[in-house]
């Protein structure tokens, strides 16, 4: 983040990063906020989120949102050559955004690496675990602490995307039974065909989110879906303009359940 590395050099000793700003540093997938005109904000125009702890004044600069907290609630780690706060600290001061968001960060931060057949970076631990999450949020009072507890018991360790989070919540919240996510898939013969974002394995029920596809990304998920459907499982493609229809995706999944 261009803005928080150079108001970096500005920051008081006590000052950190913390809120939608840590989050941003450490890579989670936040809510796209808007401008008074509805518009997408461009990155210069977000305000930076800095706390201090203790007694410390907290920063009143133009563009700047200032915090206190106590130093027992949180924990500062550097990262990237900044100053922020931990992932588990990070999680637990977005209470106020919406129910979603709250469990699509949490199943980044804990997202585990897990090793199989082509899986990117396996064995690379998490930023943070669900256990940490909870010690964070039972430390002391927190904004948004309801909406924090419920997202908790939604996050886990195999979501790979934020789209694949929101595809999992719908489902679930419909009341449909929570799929595996993230599947390694064999043929009778054994040979891999390959790692599907959610499966109904006794329903041999698979469920893909496609986002933009070009070129060869297109024409290998083309092949692989393909592939699945010959072993004999029903593949449900969720695109985004199925994921602004949410009854319409609970109806095709319900179906393929036969549910």
């Amino acid at each position: 983040m261009v803005r928080a590395r150079v108001y970096s050099a500005r920051l008081h000793t006590g000052h950190f990063f913390s809120h939608q700003t840590a989050a941003s540093i450490w890579g989670a997938p936040l809510p796209l906020e808007r401008d008074e005109r509805g518009e997408i904000a461009a990155d210069e125009d977000l305000a930076l989120h800095v706390s201090s702890s203790g007694g410390i004044p907290f920063p009143r600069t133009k563009g700047i949102v200032g915090h206190r907290t106590l130093a027992s609630l949180t924990t500062i780690l550097t990262h990237d050559g900044l100053r922020v706060t931990s992932p588990a600290a990070t999680w637990v001061s977005l209470g106020t955004l919406p129910l979603f968001d709250i469990v699509a960060i949490g199943d980044y931060f804990c997202r585990r690496s897990r090793e199989g057949y082509g899986r990117p970076r396996a064995g690379h631990p998490p930023l943070a675990t669900i256990e940490e999450l909870r010690q964070a949020l039972e430390a002391g009072r927190r904004r948004g602490a309801k909406r924090l507890r419920e997202a908790l018991e939604s996050v886990r360790e195999d979501s790979w995307s934020p789209r694949e989070t929101k595809v999992r919540c719908v489902l679930v919240a419909s009341g449909l039974p929570e799929p595996q996510l993230n599947v390694d898939v064999y043929d009778e013969s054994g040979q891999f065909i390959g790692c599907v974002d959610m499966v109904y394995a006794d329903h041999r029920v698979a469920i893909e989110y496609l986002g933009m596809l070009h070129g060869e990304s297109w024409a290998r998920d083309v092949e692989r879906l393909a592939a699945l459907r010959a072993a004999g499982w029903t593949v449900i493609e969720v695109t985004a303009p199925l994921l602004r229809r949410p009854e319409e995706l609970v109806r095709r999944v319900a179906r393929a359940l036969g549910a």
